[in-house]
């Protein structure tokens, strides 16, 4: 059987909250609740924390993950993911972002579960369904699909733009959950091709896999994630925890 195997990339330094991986949650640094949440999963194989630092690998020490150092300059957290990966045997990589404390291994595995027994596509996503305060948030991304649930396009503005006011119904786009499975083969492509113009634009690099002529598979899911990208979310992620 293929093995799944999860990247958790994991940088110390972040714009507007440096250091945010080590921010304690409910007295456990974040990146212990993301890999603890990972390893609810009843499929994956093994656990990967790609860092460039030190303190980090510490952190993880004591946790059950292999910890591999990668590069301090790569562009994306997808290159740090491929270059942890490149010379590992699995063939089948998630992508699992290292600021989703509220991630639980239950939604990884019907991710996991398509990619097994599926071959029709090059990446895995999530989406949800719409509401008219995500439609017109520019910081969340939207998805549009075809017939089988694969993405024609993903942006930032409101899509598809509907010349009348929607009124209550935001079916024919979902919203994006930013956790990806890819072929490892794909995400080699895709690490060695350089951002393109609509991911430039639109600020987003899942439109360089569609550029390059990838299958984004979109499984619809009723999960709310809520990453940290400030101090400020860390209140709010604990008082989610502690509804739990």
């Amino acid at each position: 059987m293929a093995e799944v195997l999860a990247v958790i990339p994991v940088r110390f330094g972040a714009q507007r909250f440096p250091g945010k991986p080590l921010a304690k949650i409910l007295n456990k640094p974040m990146i212990q609740w993301v890999v603890e949440g990972v390893s609810q999963s009843q499929i994956i194989n093994k656990i990967v924390v790609a860092t460039d630092d030190d303190r980090i690998a510490e952190a993880c020490s004591t946790l059950d993950v292999e910890v591999v150092m990668t590069e301090s300059d790569l562009p994306s957290g997808s290159d740090r993911v491929f270059q942890a990966v490149k010379h590992h045997s699995a063939d089948l990589v998630i992508n699992v972002q290292g600021d989703e404390p509220l991630i639980q291994g239950d939604l990884l595995d019907k991710m996991a579960s398509f990619m097994l027994e599926n071959d029709n596509w090059e990446v895995v996503t999530f989406g949800r369904k719409m509401d008219e305060a995500a439609l017109d948030n520019i910081n969340t991304a939207k998805i549009v699909l075809n017939q089988d649930n694969y993405a024609l396009y993903f942006s930032r503005l409101p899509i598809p733009y509907s010349r009348e006011k929607a009124q209550g119904n935001w079916d024919g786009c979902l919203k994006h959950i930013g956790i990806y499975g890819y072929k490892k083969s794909f995400l080699e492509k895709f690490c060695a091709n350089s951002a393109t113009t609509l991911e430039n634009r639109e600020g987003l690099e899942q439109l360089r896999a569609l550029y390059l002529g990838g299958r984004i598979k979109v499984i619809e899911v009723d999960y709310e994630s809520w990453g940290v990208d400030t101090p400020e979310d860390i209140e709010v992620v604990e008082a989610l925890l502690k509804k739990r």
